[in-house]
């Protein structure tokens, strides 16, 4: 349970309800103690002695009693929950915020599917658990010792019939809690793969429908719904054996102290009213263990929950900032890579670049070519330092990048990557996320500049229409052109286009491209394409193959210079045109 311990500390900011709960608790067992010693007042002195009085007024003590176990009992309900649910609302608002800061490499190894897990039933369980610390686990010992200490003063022979349940029933508990953990482990570790499942289904679901593949994924979605439930079907049927054996062990107690305590009534060494109170006082006892042994359970369950939490938690971003590592000053916009290599998995030793060296002056374009893997998306990934390179040094303005605050390094470069991410909301306001202090007439020059304003001015609400959950309402072109539009009303020192007009037809790129050439904002721009028409004009362009730079140099150079390019150029367009764009 180290794990579980651990997140404990997200309660100490709400200790007052934390500590009201289990106080209304003790007072809810102590009434609850109290009844079975007025029930047998009554039996023993107002039944047997025929007094009616001593049977009325202790019944009316009894209503009393019963009333302040009540308000215990509510109370105790009451702040148990609002401790609940503040603790699972910091450690979600904790969890988010890991995520956040974490690396792209740690975002790789922990999967989107998972982190929902994590966020979502992972902090379930757990809030369960401490609602259930605050209320069970504080009834179940104070009853169980509390009832034991009631039985033994109301009946010392008889008590000893407990020495042979209890080491059975804690036999059982320590049992249960061992085998839960693991198999609630993997209960949760399927429900990641549902969630991932899910996750990319409905994500892509166009895509489904184009390829007609619903079919299959439905079969893909039910293999991992199956596996799921036959793992629930193993943990709950495992757990369902603990009710029927625990009431097993009550009634066996019962029965054992209805026997012998039958007896001694009969020769006169045991008052009826000390059996009933005893019977009641073992009731109570036993169902508090049966109490335990279900919330055991739980806590199992929890712990394994618990346990994914922490790995977040714990999780060390790739990326660490120096701890004197400074603020960026403001970048004129020159960019080396000297012996730049990299690889994503250090134990493979497999690099996806390896000793790339070149520069970008500042306010020049800057044109990356190459077939799909060679890493060109990677490289300009180290410029924000998103990912660390493994061998030799990014520069910007001679520093180099892990030599700065990534706040500071991260506002002065925009970058627009291959996948088209827009949040739910206005189209102003994803346009402001890079700059939340724009205007509304930056906004509307960086629409224009991205050819974007003429279809937002369209729409009946203009750049105040909603977008749904990723956009749906939008063409392909049209996201793209709005997270260009994003990118520029930050009017970043470096602005990294990463294949960022796939979906744009070659006239309004091309106008993207003018408009970017003659924007009166300077900065240096890194274009990654798969068309060379969009970077023919380009100040320097790189051929990356192999992980490494094969050319680089301007258009006409490269097409005296460089086979690979001339080869790319061919392969596009016809042989007149290549004429046309030599």
């Amino acid at each position: 349970m180290k794990s579980l311990w651990r997140l404990l500390r997200f309660l100490r900011p709400f200790w007052l309800p934390t500590l009201l709960a289990p106080i209304f608790m003790i007072l809810e067992v102590a009434m609850d103690l109290s009844q079975p010693r007025l029930l047998q007042s009554i039996v023993d002195v107002g039944i047997r002695g025929h007094n009616l009085s001593s049977v009325l007024h202790t019944s009316y003590w009894m209503l009393i009693v019963a009333v302040i176990g009540l308000i215990g009992g509510v109370g105790c309900g009451v702040f148990a929950t609002i401790a609940a649910l503040n603790f699972s609302t910091s450690i979600r608002d904790k969890l988010f915020y890991k995520v956040q800061q974490l690396s792209f490499g740690n975002l790789d190894r922990l999967e989107t599917g998972g982190l929902i897990t994590r966020l979502t039933s992972d902090v379930d369980q757990v809030q369960e658990a401490v609602l259930m610390l605050l209320r069970m686990l504080v009834r179940a010992p104070l009853l169980t010792v509390g009832g034991l200490i009631m039985a033994v003063v109301t009946a010392p022979k008889l008590s000893l019939i407990l020495l042979v349940i209890a080491p059975i029933i804690i036999f059982v508990l320590v049992l249960i809690n061992r085998k839960a953990h693991v198999l609630f482990t993997t209960v949760q570790e399927s429900l990641d793969d549902v969630n991932t499942v899910t996750q990319e289904n409905l994500a892509g679901v166009r895509v489904v429908k184009a390829f007609v593949r619903g079919i299959y994924e439905s079969a893909r979605f039910g293999s991992v719904n199956e596996r799921l439930s036959a793992d629930k079907i193993k943990a709950l049927s495992a757990m369902a054996t603990v009710m029927p054996g625990m009431m097993l062990l009550i009634n066996i107690g019962i029965a054992a102290v209805l026997w012998f305590g039958g007896t001694a009534v009969t020769k006169g060494n045991l008052h009826v009213g000390q059996l009933l109170a005893f019977v009641n006082y073992l009731l109570q006892m036993l169902s508090s263990l049966m109490m335990a042994s279900m919330a055991l359970i739980m806590l199992s369950r929890a712990d394994a929950s618990a346990e994914r939490i922490v790995e977040v938690l714990d999780s060390v971003p790739d990326i660490q900032e120096k701890t004197d590592a400074i603020e960026a000053p403001h970048f004129r916009g020159r960019v080396v890579f000297d012996h730049v290599s990299f690889t994503y998995n250090l134990d493979d030793g497999s690099s996806v670049l390896r000793d790339v060296s070149f520069s970008a002056e500042p306010g020049l374009t800057i044109g990356i070519l190459g077939s799909t893997g060679e890493g060109k998306s990677t490289l300009v990934h180290l410029i924000p330092r998103l990912y660390d390179v493994t061998g030799g040094r990014v520069l910007i303005d001679d520093i180099d990048v892990r030599d700065m605050t990534e706040g500071s390094l991260r506002k002065q470069i925009a970058i627009v990557m291959q996948n088209t991410i827009l949040f739910s909301g206005t189209i102003r306001d994803n346009l402001r996320f890079g700059k939340p202090d724009a205007t509304d007439i930056e906004i509307e020059e960086a629409a224009r500049m991205a050819q974007a304003h003429e279809f937002v001015a369209g729409f009946p609400d203009g750049y105040d229409s909603l977008l749904g959950q990723g956009a749906v309402n939008l063409s392909g072109g049209q996201k793209q052109r709005i997270a260009i539009a994003r990118a520029l009303v930050a009017k970043p020192s470096i602005l990294i286009l990463d294949d960022c007009t796939s979906a744009v037809d070659m006239t309004t790129e091309a106008k993207i491209l003018e408009e970017l050439n003659a924007w009166s904002h300077k900065c240096t721009r890194f274009i990654i394409a798969q068309r060379i028409s969009a970077v023919v004009g380009a100040d320097k362009i790189l051929v990356i193959e192999n992980g490494g730079v094969a050319a680089e140099g301007t258009h006409n150079e490269l097409m005296h210079s460089s086979p690979i390019y001339q080869g790319i150029l061919r392969s596009q367009v016809s042989g007149q045109e290549v004429n046309d764009v030599d």
